[in-house]
């Protein structure tokens, strides 16, 4: 049975979305309480994290912050805020998604599951994957670029590069590295990681693209190693790592 941390301050909303996950087979705790949100999120290690934004005793940008780098589920922000800053803050922090309230329960319980079909495709990709692609999953260097999959860990200069499961996502199970000289489209790159085809508008890509390069020190005025492909896409270099 798949476990969520439901942390919401709005004890009514809280009790129903519990009540409705509880009905699809999820184990949910809820907390109303910002200060303890990321002591329970790292010790109880939930599947999922569904996250407020404004909380009382502390905020969920700022428990995202603090949990990232230790929690290896999925971060799911719910919130009434409709404001593109926050919205890219929570991106930025390493959030899977970003939902904005009021949702109705089966579209919320439709990210949840895309979600969790995201996370076993990254701890099972022999069972995902097509030969070619199994391949191209085991450990992957480039130049001082490593990626060691089994550790799911990645150096630059033999230094631990502190990605979070989207940037990791788009190093791995979206190839950029593996699929190394093909252009990906960012239609490409967002129906693989939202499971829902672009509408043209969102931005989410390239803010993890943006932050990609930066942790792989490839975020100058031209980028040369993670390269934007004019009316096509994002290109692995993978000459450029040496």
């Amino acid at each position: 049975m798949n476990t969520i941390l439901l942390v919401e301050d709005d004890v009514k909303l809280s009790g129903l979305i519990q009540k409705y996950l509880q009905q699809q087979d999820f184990y949910v705790e809820a907390i109303k309480d910002g200060l303890a949100a990321p002591k329970a999120i790292l010790s109880k290690q939930p599947d999922i994290v569904i996250l407020d934004l404004m909380l009382p005793g502390k905020d969920g940008l700022t428990i995202c912050r603090e949990i990232r780098s230790k929690f290896k589920g999925c971060v799911l922000f719910l919130t009434a805020s409709e404001d593109d800053i926050d919205h890219v803050a929570g991106i930025e922090l390493g959030a899977d998604d970003y939902i904005v309230k009021p949702i109705q329960p089966r579209v919320l319980l439709a990210r949840i599951r895309m979600q969790l079909k995201k996370r076993a495709l990254i701890q099972q990709p022999k069972q995902q994957l097509s030969k070619h692609e199994i391949l191209a999953v085991s450990d992957l260097h480039f130049g001082k670029l490593s990626i060691f999959t089994k550790k799911r860990l990645v150096t630059l200069n033999d230094e631990k590069v502190p990605l979070t499961t989207s940037e990791y996502e788009l190093l791995l199970l979206l190839l950029l590295a593996s699929r190394a000289e093909e252009v990906l489209s960012r239609d490409f790159i967002f129906k693989a990681t939202r499971g829902i085809e672009y509408d043209g508008m969102d931005r989410t890509v390239d803010t993890r693209i943006g932050n990609l390069r930066k942790k792989l020190r490839d975020s100058g005025s031209l980028s040369r190693k993670i390269m934007t492909v004019r009316s096509q896409g994002y290109l692995f270099v993978p000459d450029s790592w040496d």
